[in-house]
């Protein structure tokens, strides 16, 4: 389970200093929030997903397709891990370390028990307040991805479609959700 940890003054530097234990730490406005290993059924979800999100982002150069574990320092007090995310190759060169990376252009977190609500409330205003351009969530168990954008208050739930055209690429991905469900569910 997700768990907060009580004090409010954890940095990034001092969750990355933390011993290699099996657990994903990820700091949220200076609150530690601490996540076991995730399930085999999140770990195919997210391997599906990122099979058809990678031909397309190669094919457009959106940037670079990654996924945790990965210690990202959006500020000194916020360190994510998100299951899969996308860094934008306007950075220049290729990341070296997690530290290069600063910019975002998608991120994807597939639902467990454990961790809904930070993923729904607390990683998406962080997400939000940073400026990441798209931030789905993938509820395998509802069998829909929540969208979210800067400035939402509200999800856009799509249980059919998800069409995806980052700014630089010149034409959408299509992402047929029903299909994409019944595969994860084999």
């Amino acid at each position: 389970m997700a768990m907060p940890a009580q004090s409010l003054d954890w940095t990034a530097a001092a969750a990355i200093a933390l011993p290699a234990d099996g657990n994903r730490y990820e700091v949220l406005d200076g609150e530690l929030f601490v996540t076991p290993a995730p399930s085999l059924m999140h770990q195919l979800a997210l391997h599906l997903v990122e099979r058809q999100l990678a031909p397309y982002i190669a094919e457009h150069s959106i940037g670079w397709l990654l996924h945790s574990p990965a210690d990202l320092v959006l500020s000194s007090n916020t360190l994510v891990q998100p299951d899969l995310f996308v860094v934008p190759l306007r950075l220049g060169s290729r990341p070296r370390s997690w530290s290069d990376i600063k910019e975002l252009e998608l991120v994807i977190e597939v639902l467990s028990p454990s961790t809904a609500r930070a993923d729904r409330h607390r990683k998406r205003l962080v997400y939000q307040a940073n400026g990441v351009p798209e931030y789905w969530i993938v509820d395998v168990d509802a069998q829909c991805v929540e969208r979210w954008r800067p400035g939402d208050e509200r999800p856009e739930v799509l249980a059919e479609q998800l069409v995806w055209q980052p700014s630089a690429a010149t034409e959408p991905l299509v992402l047929d959700l029903p299909s994409l469900f019944a595969e994860m569910q084999r």
